[in-house]
């Protein structure tokens, strides 16, 4: 019997935060609006910008005060990232009423499995458009949906074609990939960065059908199974499904970096911040119910153009979730390896990760006691709010835990 024929979409938010913002102030309709960082703490990027701020020449990723350059009267929100989420969450629940198989991609973009919802719902492009039109009614967000068989051409026909088209909606069939995708730059294609593009220029490969051509020996002589993958993806060729549950898996690794309000130059100031980083690492790692054999930590300086900075690991002798053995780690590296540059940035991590159910019980130190005086201050902190209970060292000035307490994913709430 012939397999079924899948129709995947990529539906994509536009301009997703500026759209969030503009739906939540109708004053701002007709005016160009960004979403940026906080320029007081040297983080003035632009996060999100408008179509008609685009108009200006504005881009996302630019400095704050370039965009205001080019367009004085911009109207500048600061990200609310709770708010994005919800309205995130809001998007999905919708993705949901016409597919069960909905996975998210990132916070603005998520792939579709309609293939079993079309006797439902009608034609591939008549559901795109039905959830465009209620995607726009509840939220005030517009939605881009590219539509294949499989999820890399649907992500292409959304970034290439569906993002510049009136409707917003372009379906690229499986028998159709060569004439639609192949004359396109090889830049264009998905996973291919300018650095990528720069190594096919040298072999002659300037096209995505250039790629498609190229014999998958000569590839795999070059980068091994990552050329196999994007020979894959230049023919259209992914048998990945959408999988609802992919946040789901456990995770590799879990970490949390800062980026400083000043540089910091001295190690008083910087142990204070690294206490921080570790807390938040194993307080993370004791809600998973997970331990780490791994602690890493790295910083950079503010010059992007001169980058100074490192970045370290060491497996402990006893998989952790301890704050203090985290910082002990922590620390240990930072003092090892950092050169006395200053320091803008700092992070954390805890990696080879097993469920805190395989530790072995020690009879000979107090880890048990310092690891119940951690779960005690997680719940007041869950109870109270992470500001609750905090160590003194962060009352210091270099302390950060008030400010990170009123943000998510390091933007304000």
């Amino acid at each position: 019997m012939e397999r079924k024929k899948r129709v995947i979409m990529l539906a994509d938010c536009q301009s997703f935060y500026a759209s969030v913002e503009k739906s939540a102030h109708p004053e701002y309709t007709n005016r160009p609006l960004v979403v940026a960082g906080d320029p007081a703490r040297r983080s003035g990027i632009i996060l999100a910008a408008c179509p008609l701020a685009k108009t200006y020449g504005i881009t996302t990723a630019e400095r704050l005060s370039d965009a205001i350059a080019k367009c004085p009267d911009v109207v500048v929100v600061k990200p609310r990232m709770a708010e994005y989420i919800r309205v995130s969450l809001h998007i999905t629940s919708i993705f949901q009423s016409y597919t069960d198989l909905v996975e998210p991609y990132s916070i603005d973009e998520q792939f579709l499995d309609v293939t079993g919802s079309l006797r439902l719902f009608g034609t591939p492009e008549e559901i795109a458009r039905q959830i465009q039109q209620q995607v726009w009614l509840e939220t005030g967000v517009r939605v881009r949906i590219g539509i294949s068989d499989t999820k890399v051409v649907s992500k292409m026909a959304c970034d290439l074609f569906a993002k510049k088209n009136k409707t917003g909606i372009y379906i690229i069939p499986k028998e159709d990939i060569a004439e639609k995708l192949w004359s396109m730059p090889i830049r264009d294609m998905f996973m291919v960065g300018s650095r990528m593009a720069h190594h096919f220029y040298k072999m002659g490969i300037h096209t995505i059908g250039d790629l498609a051509r190229t014999p998958l020996p000569r590839l795999r002589d070059r980068w091994g199974v990552n050329g196999e993958v994007l020979w894959r993806i230049a023919n259209g060729i992914d048998d990945s499904p959408v999988r609802p549950s992919t946040f789901m898996q456990q995770q590799k690794g879990i970490g949390h970096q800062m980026t400083l309000p000043r540089d910091y130059t001295t190690w008083s100031e910087i142990r204070v911040v690294l206490l921080e980083l570790a807390e938040l690492v194993a307080r993370r790692a004791r809600e998973k119910g997970l331990m780490g054999h791994v602690v890493s930590v790295g910083c950079r300086g503010i010059d992007f153009d001169r980058p100074t900075g490192f970045s370290r690991q060491m497996k402990i002798k006893e998989p952790t979730q301890i704050t203090v053995e985290v910082y002990k780690a922590a620390s240990e590296l930072f003092q090892r390896y950092w050169d006395g540059q200053p320091v803008r940035r700092v992070g954390v991590s805890l990696t080879e990760l097993i469920p805190d159910t395989e530790y072995q019980l020690t009879w000979f130190d107090n880890r048990e006691q310092q690891r119940e005086l951690d779960k005690v201050t997680d719940a007041i902190k869950r109870k109270f709010g992470d500001t609750a209970i905090i160590r003194a060292s962060s009352l210091e000035h270099a302390g950060q835990i008030h400010d990170r307490s009123r943000k998510i994913g390091g933007h304000y709430r």
